[in-house]
Order: C-alpha cells, then structure tokens, then sequence
C-alpha cells in the first residue's frame, strides 16, 4: 500500500482531545508496517463530538473515522483504515455524514478539506478568483458588489458591510486601514478560530479585497492572545501570502500594495468593542472610545477604517469570486447569505453548522445537536454570546434572522449557542452575567462599572428574600437598573448585559423565588 492520504486535524480543539497523538501513532504505525502514507494535517470538519476524526482519501471518496484515540490506531489498520474498512469508528464517507450534510457551506466549503497552509491546496478549491477578480476593478464597483451581496457584519451588530466600506472609500485621507477583529471572547463560539487555523488565506484574500475597494495600504487581524496557534498559523500564512505576490506592493498583480500583519490582544474581553480594540493595537490601555467620530472616518491612529470580524472578511472573497446574486440567493429577509453557528454547551453534537438565515433554534438543537448531552429535557438556550439572551422553548421555532430576534428582544449576535437543561438555576445564570460584567467592564462608564456590581447586590437580595415583598421590591429595582445600563451604557458591554438578565427574569421567574 503507498500513496494514501491520510488527513488528522490541527485544529486547537481536535488538538485538545488528542489529535497530535493519534497522527504520531499514525506515523509510527504506518513506518512500522511498511505501509507508506501521506499524513496531512487539516483544518477541522467542525464535527467537534467526533475529534479526533481521522478521514482517508479512497477511490470513493474520502472515509471518516471517529473519535479516534492513539490506542485505537492499531485496531484501525488491522481493520483496514487503509482502504475505508469497516470499524466500529467508521463514520461512511465524510461528506454524506447527516450533520455535514444538512449544512450550506459557502463561508466554509474548505475547512477539513485542504492542508491550511498550502497556497496550491486553496487556489485548487477556489481560492484567490475574488481577489483576482478585485484587482481588475475599480474600488467602487467592488465596494457595490459587497452591498449588492446583503452581507452584514456577523460580529453581532449586524450593520451593512458595504456601507462601512463606502464610508471609508469615500473618506479623504493619505492613510486607511483595514481591521479585523478576530478578539472572539464571546462564550461557546469558535468560528473565527477555525476560520485562522483551518482556511487562514480566505481571511487573507477577505482583507486584501476590502484594501483595494478602499484604499487602504496596511491591515491588522487583532488575534486573541488565547489562540496562540491561530497566532502562529495567521503569521505563517501571512508571510507565505506575501511571498506568492497575493499581498505586498502589487497585490495580485493589480498595481495597488496592501500589507498585512497580526496583532495580539490583550486579553480583556471589552477589546472585542472595536474602538477599545483600536486603543489595544496603538498600545493603549483598552478603554471603548466616545463616538462620534466613527472609526470609518477617524479610527486607528485617528486614520479611516474599515473594521470587520472574521466571518464578515471571510464572506468576502466568495461574494466577488460567484457574484452578489449568488450570495444574496441564502437567506431571508434582510439577512442574507450564510451564518455559521456554533452549538455549545450542554449538547450531544456540539460543533458548527453553517447554514443560511431562516432555519429555527429547535432544527439546530435537535436536527444537528441531537438534543441535550444529559438526556434531560433543554430547559434555556442562550444565543448570542454572554450578552445575549437566553430562549425559551416558547420561541425556539421563530426563524434566525437578525430582524425576527430583535422583534423578540433577542440578538443572534456571532452565532453562539450555548445550550442548558433543567437542571439550569437561571437566576444563578443571570447573577453570572451581572458579575461578568464587574470584572470584564472597561470601568469607563458609570452605568456599566457601577451597574454591574449594584446589579449582583440586588439578584443576591431577590434570591435570599424571605417574604414576597421584598422580592418584589427589588425586582422592580433590578428591572430599574438594568434600563439605565441598557440606555445609559457606553458601549455594548454594559448595554448588553441587562438582556440575558431580563431574560431569565422574564422567562424563569421561578428561578429567583426558591422557598
């Protein structure tokens, strides 16, 4: 047997659970059998209950087994893992597994697919025909395509990504930038991550494209300081990028330079919030900035910037490779395209669907999740991050779309889904939040620095009360409070947290009357 591929993720999570040491029992096995094989270490199918998945490439196409562990290794390739032979792990051929299915993968077609770092993996599979197809066209006609498309941006404040580019495109400057903020802090998310660690080059190509519809010469990715291998991974594409002319002084052939590089964050969860993030990266303390001015017009180094997350510069490339009708054909409404959403918590199949606008929270927990990892009824599900709201049942069919969750009070945010049974005291839940915020806040503002420490004082009173009175009392005290955050807040920081407060209120007043 020779020249079979042979593909085990490196992808932190897969890492976690013991991918480095399943591909090391690979190799030795392998070598210790004589059987030749190349071992490619992909990005993650996002298939997160089956990492380690080990996938083999066969004339059928490629065969997925999983989970794997290092122990496992010899019983696979005396069952013939080699050739897809039957195991008790074998999963069938990876793209028919129902989870992978289901999904639409527009944003994530390659990931799992190729080897991250390759250049000739990612122009095999699409890659560059965006820029390419950018560095033929004006700035203006590019920033057109990207409004036609719908596209808005999935950091969680949903506005147009188009319109922030013409902003910037129309500002006059000598100087612009492009940001990305790949700060992913938000509880149960990993989108970004996977996006840097298993396709970086189509975060690259998003960046670069957004640089000549704008004309900005410098870009920065603000990486989390808690991804260190999406660090090194960003950094080593980069200068592999650079190298093969996709940035540099001639992008891609187009006449025009844009250069990029990584910036670590600082680890406080409030440089998720673009102008903190923008005083991080000029090495400042991270405190959220007043506005106006806007970033677009006065942002990094009081430059014009565009500032996107992740998944809205990875939406990018596609958008100009395809055209904006293809793109703008998923989804509903006035959200458009493709979310990826990312199951967390108390989940049976935890990991990432992408699928268009429109499907419900009840298709996503039980179609792809299987339902609660307990066995136990799901009693909440929070979306949308730690600030975001928790769901009750009662809403679980509404479609997930940015207009139809903000009529509901809810954000759909980054596309976080952290889910919880009945075993969940939602009161405790909501006290978390509250002291969340103590700790996270920037402390710039006196609603959310003092609010929050206020707002744990009061949920404390409310669950230790005797009497239904006082109960009472301080309901209307905490409800007082959390309006004066939501309206008085500088920032989303404060703003926010009041929603899964007032949501475990509103929906789970039991919670905070134990007897």
């Amino acid at each position: 047997m020779s020249g079979v591929t042979i593909y085990v993720p490196r992808d932190t999570a897969a890492v976690a659970v013991g991918a480095d040491a399943v591909a090391a029992a690979l190799a030795a096995q392998c070598a210790a059998r004589g059987q030749t094989v190349t071992l490619v270490r992909n990005g993650s199918r996002g298939l997160l209950w089956l990492e380690p998945l080990v996938e083999v490439a066969t004339p059928e196409g490629r065969v997925a087994y999983g989970p794997v562990t290092a122990d496992d290794v010899a019983g696979l390739l005396d069952a013939g893992l080699l050739q897809g032979g039957d195991h008790p792990l074998r999963q069938g051929l990876t793209g028919q597994i129902p989870y992978l299915a289901r999904q639409q993968r527009l944003t994530f077609a390659r990931m799992g697919v190729t080897d991250p770092l390759s250049l000739a993996d990612y122009e095999a599979h699409e890659g560059w025909a965006g820029l390419r197809r950018a560095a033929g066209m004006a700035g203006a006609a590019v920033v057109q395509e990207v409004l036609d498309s719908g596209l808005r941006g999935r950091g969680g404040a949903a506005f147009p990504t188009g319109i922030k580019w013409k902003t910037v495109a129309q500002a006059s400057a000598a100087q612009k930038y492009i940001v990305c903020n790949a700060d992913e802090g938000d509880s149960g998310t990993f989108s970004d991550r996977m996006v840097m660690e298993g396709d970086p080059y189509m975060l690259i190509e998003g960046m670069a494209i957004a640089g000549l519809a704008v004309g900005a010469t410098q870009g920065y990715v603000y990486i989390r300081s808690e991804y260190p291998l999406a660090v090194a991974v960003m950094r080593e594409a980069i200068a592999r990028a650079t190298a093969a002319g996709w940035l540099g002084a001639d992008v891609a052939g187009s006449g025009r330079a844009f250069t990029l590089e990584v910036r670590k964050a600082a680890g406080a969860y409030v440089c998720g919030e673009e102008t903190a993030m923008l005083e991080s990266i000029e090495g400042k303390r991270g405190l959220v900035r007043f506005k106006p001015p806007l970033p677009a017009l006065a942002g990094l180094f009081g430059q014009p910037t565009v500032i996107n997350n992740v998944i809205s510069l990875a939406s990018v490339p596609l958008i100009l490779a395809r055209g904006a009708a293809f793109y703008k054909d998923f989804g509903m409404g006035r959200s458009r395209g493709t979310l990826p959403f990312q199951l967390a918590g108390n989940i049976q199949r935890g990991g990432l669907v992408e699928a268009a606008f429109g499907l419900t929270l009840r298709e996503l927990l039980y179609d792809f999740g299987g339902g609660s990892a307990s066995g136990r009824p799901i009693k909440a599900v929070q979306v949308g991050g730690p600030l975001g709201t928790y769901v009750p049942e009662s809403d679980w069919d509404v479609p997930l779309d940015y207009e139809a969750y903000a009529a509901k009070g809810a954000v759909l945010g980054h596309g976080g889904i952290v889910v919880h049974d009945d075993t969940a005291d939602m009161a405790a839940l909501a006290r978390y939040a509250m002291e969340f915020c103590v700790i996270e806040s920037c402390g710039k503002c006196t609603p959310c620095r003092i609010g929050s420490t206020r707002g744990v004082e009061v949920i404390d009173r409310i669950t230790r009360a005797t009497d239904d009175a006082t109960r009472a009392e301080q309901t209307v005290l905490l409800r007082d409070l959390c309006d004066t955050m939501v309206h008085g807040s500088l920032c989303a920081m404060g703003g926010m947290t009041p929603y899964p407060v007032l949501s475990a209120l509103n929906h789970y007043p039991q919670d905070f009357a134990k007897e």
